[in-house]
Parts: structure tokens; C-alpha cells; sequence
């Protein structure tokens, strides 16, 4: 890994740390009352949300990016020039670093062993990016799913703040939530295995040596497996807010949780 990646992650995880630990619980207050009333633990969790939030901004608006315009990681999807998908995933990897720490220091509350997996599984793939530059076009494509992360943590800020779930607001973003998090991460699935398997057998697929391939397609296989199962925990819950069935029981058992559809880093 070269000193460019290694200064990112760093600063990534300081910068993320400190969006925690110091600007959310100011720009919170100063967005809403509702903040300050809310217990410790769950002011941990709306910091954490908002830090998750701006994150998946970041990182899915310049994915975007690369693949609209960065024609060298298109042309050649294994061996394409990594430069900036190297940077946008050093800025994902220091995230991670920064919010499993997060989560061992709060592990009681909001501890989740799927988002663990999901964050390693991610970590163990993105390595051989950032050590070796190769898969720069799979990598940049796995990130666009960080777009569905923004609308999974507002959920949650309206369930915070006590919105009522036929509230016009917290409607359509359950609405668009499980329109976008299909569309960034479950419709694209097919395409992607289809560009994956067109590799299989080439010269390029050869180079890459056996440890790279299976971190690439393990770590695939689990986080879409993942997704699966996220996205049938959102298609019940919208469904319930939709037709208004299940009353309070169904609030709390479709409550989407970030630990379970974050974000994050695909």
C-alpha cells in the first residue's frame, strides 16, 4: 500500500472520529430540539447515523463519478489505472476501521455480528485493491450501494424523534428506501456477476493469482447474500407501513436497524 492510501485511511478514521465525537452532537442540536432529548445510547446511535450518512455521500456520489468519466478502470475492469478508485476506497476502509471500533466500544448496545461480518468481508476484499490496485471497476461498483445508506439512517431519525409511521415524510422515505437499496443493490447484481463472469479464463483473471480471486468472489457471494436478506426485512416492513397492518408489534419488528442494511461498504 503506498503512503497516498495509508495517509487517507488514517485521515479518514481521525476525520470520521471526530465528525462523531464532535460536529454531529453540534449540528444535531442546532437542527433539532428533538436531540438533546434523547438518552445516551440512542445519542450515540443518531452521531454514529450521521457520520454513516455523510459517508455514503461522500463515497456513492464519487463512484458515480469513476464511472461515469473514468475511462481507463471501464476499458480494462481488472487491471484499469486504480488511482482514484484506490482513493475513494481508502476513504471507505478508514470508515470501517473507525466504526468497528465504534462498535467494539459499544458492543452492548449496538453490537450486530452481521454488520461485523459485513464490514470484514468488505475490509478482506478492498486489501487487495488498495495493496495490489486490481479489480479497480468491481470495487468502484460495490460502492454504489452506499447511495441506499442515507435513506436506512433517516428512517431511523424519524423513529427517533417519534415521528408516526403514516407521517407523509416517513412514508415516502421508506418508499425510497426500498426502491433505491433494490435498485443499488440488488437490481445491479445480475450485470455485475454477468461482467464477473465474462473475466473467467481470460489472461487477466490468470494474473491475478488464486488468493485474489477468491477474495474477490467470497467476499461477493457473502455481502450478496447479506443483501438479500436485508432487502427482504425492508420489503416487509414497507409493505406493513403501506397497508397500515400489524399496529405497534410491527413498528418495533420492522424497525430497519443501520446494523442490519448499513451501509455500507459493499
Amino acid at each position: 500500500m503506498e503512503t497516498r492510501e495509508l495517509t487517507v485511511v488514517a485521515g479518514s478514521f481521525v476525520g470520521f472520529q471526530l465528525l462523531f465525537s464532535v460536529a454531529s452532537p453540534q449540528l444535531s442540536s442546532a437542527i433539532t430540539p428533538g436531540y438533546g432529548r434523547l438518552p445516551a445510547t440512542k445519542l450515540t446511535e443518531w452521531n454514529s447515523r450521521l457520520v454513516s450518512t455523510v459517508h455514503a455521500l461522500i463515497v456513492g456520489l464519487f463512484c458515480l463519478y469513476i464511472l461515469w468519466f473514468d475511462d481507463a478502470v471501464n476499458a480494462n475492469p481488472v487491471w484499469g489505472d486504480p488511482s482514484l478508485v484506490k482513493l475513494n476506497v481508502a476513504i471507505t476502509c478508514g470508515y470501517l476501521l473507525y466504526d468497528l471500533v465504534l462498535l467494539a466500544c459499544n458492543w452492548s448496545t449496538m453490537g450486530d455480528s452481521f454488520f461485523v461480518c459485513h464490514h470484514l468481508a468488505a475490509l478482506y476484499a478492498y486489501g487487495y485493491v488498495l495493496t495490489r490496485g486490481v479489480l479497480p471497476y468491481f470495487a468502484n461498483f460495490r460502492l454504489i450501494s452506499e447511495l441506499s445508506t442515507p435513506f436506512v439512517n433517516q428512517r431511523w431519525f424519524f423513529e427517533a424523534l417519534k415521528y408516526p409511521r403514516s407521517h407523509r415524510l416517513v412514508v415516502l422515505n421508506g418508499v425510497a428506501m426500498a426502491v433505491v437499496f433494490f435498485l443499488v443493490r440488488i437490481a445491479v447484481m445480475p450485470s455485475y456477476w454477468a461482467s464477473v463472469f465474462a473475466t473467467f479464463g481470460t489472461p487477466d483473471f490468470e494474473r491475478l493469482g488464486l488468493g485474489a480471486q477468491v477474495a474477490w468472489i467470497t467476499s461477493c457471494i457473502a455481502l450478496d447474500i447479506l443483501n438479500t436478506v436485508w432487502m427482504y426485512k425492508i420489503t416487509r416492513g414497507c409493505y406493513k407501513v403501506l397497508t397500515g397492518t400489524g399496529g405497534r408489534k410491527v413498528k418495533e419488528g420492522a424497525e430497519v436497524d443501520k446494523k442490519q442494511v448499513n451501509n455500507h461498504t459493499d
